[in-house]
């Protein structure tokens, strides 16, 4: 892949954040999610590249932007697969929480998984901890082996988990084993990442989320030198047939090699709201200021950048 993509997904991520976040706090979750996805979609056309969507918001009948097999770029450049989650937190924004991100992936053709927008049971840690965890394992093995792998004590350990119904018997033995838990309420691409950055305090994702965030979240991590394991729930016989359609052994425990091959892959995201890796998008006057951080997986680059956007020259983010 051109390194100069790493720029130009930060750009495609920005326009997201920036048409997203003017419906922070305001309880129309749609319409951010609407924004996103028009600003997105804007920017991609200008990229050098011939994308695929191969893991997104759905087929191309049941999502009108950014759907699965969509082209994307300008037709011209390498050809790569993309991973997209325009708003990772349509109810973050909605209700002005923590978090809240726009994300996108990619690497070359035929490198990330190409599957279904459905759930994805879901374990992931940072570098420390790669090689020590099993999805099929229990929730205290995995502690342990966390604990030891970090020179830590279970007690010390704190586990994200999305706070939903289906993931009761999870906090349960969280709570048994002693650790320690932050539930969050959305935004699980976020909470992966955390698990490689030491001054977010998150040693651990557990839980069932979506498959297109399980696939971004590998694709940061393998940027990190950290891991994701995950395992397709389909929730009835159609999404069955969806996985069996794109070649996907629906038991199968993915691996990092098989959310994301190769020795390359590039992960931007922006933050739309504030969170504990990235601030969320302010507005002060004619002026809006993003912060986004960009990875490679083949230099190990991480960068954190701060952008200043004349809103004057981009009068479709400016306030109606």
């Amino acid at each position: 892949m051109e390194r100069s993509l790493t720029m130009e997904l930060v750009r495609v991520t920005e326009a997201a954040a920036l048409g997203s976040a003017r419906w922070m706090g305001r309880g129309k979750k749609d319409e951010a999610d609407d924004a996103a996805t028009s600003a997105m979609r804007d920017v991609f056309d200008t990229v050098p590249m011939k994308g695929t969507v191969v893991i997104g918001e759905g087929e191309m009948d049941e999502a009108p932007m950014l759907y699965i097999g969509e082209k994307l770029g300008t037709g011209f450049g390498p050809r790569v697969d993309v991973a997209v989650d325009p708003l990772e937190g349509t109810n973050i924004v909605a209700a002005g929480g923590w978090n809240a991100l726009a994300v996108v992936a990619i690497a070359d053709t035929g490198n990330l998984l190409h599957a279904p927008d459905m759930y994805m049971e879901k374990i992931a840690v940072g570098p420390e901890a790669v090689g020590k965890i099993d999805i099929n394992a229990s929730v205290l093995e995995n502690l342990q082996a966390v604990a030891k792998a970090k020179n830590k004590e279970v007690c010390d350990i704190v586990a994200t988990v999305l706070n939903r119904p289906r993931h009761d018997h999870i906090i349960a033995q969280l709570r048994e084993a002693g650790a320690r838990i932050k539930l969050i309420n959305d935004g699980d691409v976020a909470a992966a990442i955390n698990t490689a950055f030491e001054h977010t305090g998150v040693d651990i994702l557990f839980g069932t989320g979506g498959a297109p965030e399980g696939v971004l979240s590998a694709v940061a991590l393998k940027c990190l030198g950290g891991e994701i394991q995950g395992k397709l729930i389909p929730s009835n016989d159609e999404e069955i047939a969806r996985c069996q359609k794109m070649g996907i052994e629906v038991n199968k425990v993915l691996l990092m090699d098989d959310l994301v091959k190769g020795d390359d892959a590039i992960f931007a995201a922006t933050g739309v709201t504030d969170g504990e890796l990235l601030r969320g998008v302010q507005f002060t006057g004619k002026y809006g200021t993003t912060h986004s951080v960009v990875m490679r997986a083949k230099s190990g680059t991480v960068r954190f950048i701060e952008g200043t956007h004349y809103l004057n020259k981009k009068p479709h983010f400016v306030c109606k």
